[in-house]
């Protein structure tokens, strides 16, 4: 029982590893080593062969007919034959020896030495090698070389070279590596059962841990016993026991700050495989597309992109990522989107899939289109009073009037284009400052309903000259507190009661009312105009926008006011609304956040 178990034992089994590692290793070894040795030596001979032979077959192509020049060609072959070692002789296109450096060759048939087939290979112009054996017992090696001139084949030169050496030099390193095998052997045996146990041990205390650690314990340590390969597998599986728990950990972290980026970001995000399936969507390409995880996990990349453009179809940007283009517009329910792709690799650089990144630009679009239309009006809002400045100045220079009541016209309208130019680049300016938040604001506690008076005695005259009523809705002693910049509110009532009066008729009437609702105070301004178009209320408050451009511009408005006013109310953290219907008025709400001191201090 315990002779069987110990040839069970890893320590046995270790050493006939060994023993059978460095059998076959030393076999291999010995067999290539031999074939190594005899191939280099074959091929020593055939390179020698070809450098023999380069010199004699250009001096050989000069003659015309071999046969004719025997002598000479006799002569050089003895020349060259006294350096060599071996045999050199020329045959003629019918096979006849004409010259050799073995003077008994001359004239026999070199079928006689060599084989018809090499022979008949050199012939047609392709060198040839054969190895035989002599009579005598000695192994050679033949090669033919043909001497062609002008694609014909002349004749033949030969050598033969004795190759008892190599394979002699075979047989003493046969000998030599098994004599080395077998020492080889003999030592592993001896050793093995030595290193086997120093081994065994630590692999075993190994092994344990490493179990644990697979069952998620990532406690285990393993003891360093000694400095050698198996102590530095110790240190490194302490090491790796550290690693892999920081490495999970980061791994966990890194994956929940993606599923956290993935879900929040506000681009739409899909990843497909090579085969066209999706395997991945964040929650913004699923809103974006309409889709559910049963889309996803039923449909192909194609059968749910497809719909939205051709050009995004898988293979059609797999052949455009290759080409460098990544990117495609495309439009689905109103809404435009710009859609760019990429492939994604793995660590070796094959491709693994595509990326497509689905950007939502309608608001971007949408105030590219807001800026070229704002560059466009603001160009035709100073072209029309420059125009008419020049054109009036122009009259004045060129023209003799000697009418003053006619010159005097003349300056006033150039007046109240100035003034109208001046009013624009006002407005202008101001716009600038509240977009690049460069308005000064000077708030403090103030009570509304004193600002909303002031307003209404300013525009009481403008009100009285059109015979309209001026309604106060609110009483004038009540405290209503909010913290403004007093001035701007002013800006802002002031724009949104002369607008009433612009375009309420002679006879009409205007109410104001003044109130709370917790937690913003309001102000109402109700007008018996002409009202505005439903479709128009949504574009009241862009920049240079005008219901009726033609009234307005004769009314001496900039189209920026309620664009301004909007603004103000907007940095005080209220809102101003408009509602409206054509032919039967306009109400404006301006809503303000309500004072935290409810006018306990700093009243105005």
């Amino acid at each position: 029982m315990f002779a069987k178990r110990r040839w069970r034992s890893i320590r046995f089994r270790i050493v006939l590893i060994y023993f059978l590692l460095v059998f076959i290793a030393m076999t291999v070894i010995g067999v290539f080593i031999t074939d190594q040795l005899e191939a280099y030596q074959m091929e020593l001979i055939r390179s020698n062969f070809t450098k023999i032979v380069q010199e004699s077959v250009i001096s050989l192509q000069e003659y015309e007919h071999l046969n004719q020049h025997r002598e000479e060609i006799q002569a050089d072959i003895q020349s060259w034959a006294e350096n060599l070692r071996e045999e050199m002789f020329v045959v003629d296109d019918g096979f006849v020896i004409i010259a050799s450096s073995n003077s008994n060759y001359i004239d026999r048939s070199a079928l006689d030495l060599l084989d018809q087939s090499i022979l008949v290979r050199g012939m047609t112009g392709e060198i040839s090698e054969q190895d035989g054996v002599l009579a005598s017992g000695i192994p050679v090696k033949n090669m033919v070389f043909p001497i062609e001139k002008n694609g014909n084949v002349k004749g033949l030169v030969c050598l033969r070279a004795d190759i008892t050496s190599v394979y002699q030099s075979q047989s003493q390193a046969r000998m030599i590596i098994l004599q080395a095998m077998l020492a080889a052997l003999l030592i592993t045996v001896g050793l093995g059962f030595f290193i086997a146990r120093s081994i065994t041990v630590p692999i075993n205390d190994v092994t344990e841990k490493a179990l644990k650690m697979s069952e998620g314990d990532f406690s285990q340590e393993v003891s360093v016993r000694s400095d050698d390969e198996i102590g530095r597998l110790a240190e490194m599986f302490n090491l790796l026991r550290e690693k892999l728990d920081y490495t999970l950990a980061e791994i966990n972290s890194e994956k929940n700050k993606l599923e956290t980026i993935l879900k929040n970001m506000g681009d739409g995000l899909l990843a497909v495989d090579n085969e066209g399936r999706i395997i991945l969507a964040n929650h913004a390409a699923m809103q974006m597309l309409n889709l559910k995880q049963k889309d996803i996990e039923d449909k192909s990349y194609d059968e749910i992109i497809g719909k939205l453009s051709n050009n995004l179809l898988y293979e059609n940007i797999r052949e455009r990522s290759l080409e460098g283009g990544y990117h495609e517009v495309v439009e689905k329910a109103g809404r435009a989107y710009d859609v760019r792709y990429d492939r994604y690799t793995d660590e070796g650089g094959q491709d693994m899939g595509m990326i497509v990144v689905f950007q939502d630009i309608t608001e971007q679009q949408k105030l590219e289109n807001m800026q070229r239309d704002f560059v466009a009006n603001v160009s035709h809002e100073l072209k029309t009073p420059l125009t008419t400045i020049k054109s009036y100045t122009e009259t004045l220079m060129d023209t003799e009037i000697n009418d003053c009541s006619t010159i005097e016209h003349f300056l006033r309208i150039i007046d109240e284009e100035t003034d109208r130019m001046s009013r624009l680049v006002r407005d202008l300016l101001q716009l600038s400052k509240l977009d690049y938040k460069q308005e000064k604001w000077f708030k403090k506690d103030t009570n509304l309903v004193n600002v909303v008076k002031t307003a209404l005695s300013k525009v009481e005259m403008t009100a009285a000259n059109k015979d309209q009523q001026l309604i106060s809705l609110f009483d004038p002693k009540q405290r209503i507190m909010t913290v403004i910049d007093r001035d701007r509110i002013d800006q802002v009532l002031l724009n949104v009661l002369s607008n009433a009066i612009k375009y309420t008729p002679e006879g009409g009437k205007i109410q104001v009312d003044v109130f709370s609702e917790d937690p913003m105070a309001k102000v109402v301004i109700t007008d018996s105009g002409i009202g505005i178009a439903e479709k128009e209320i949504p574009r009241v408050f862009e920049r240079f926008y005008r219901v009726d451009k033609a009234r307005s511009r004769e009314m001496g408005g900039t189209g920026l006011g309620l664009s301004i006013a909007r603004q103000i109310v907007e940095e005080h953290g209220g809102t101003i609304v408009i509602q409206s219907k054509l032919g039967e008025g306009t109400r404006v709400t301006i809503s303000l956040p309500l004072s935290p001191t409810r006018g306990q201090r700093n009243i105005e």
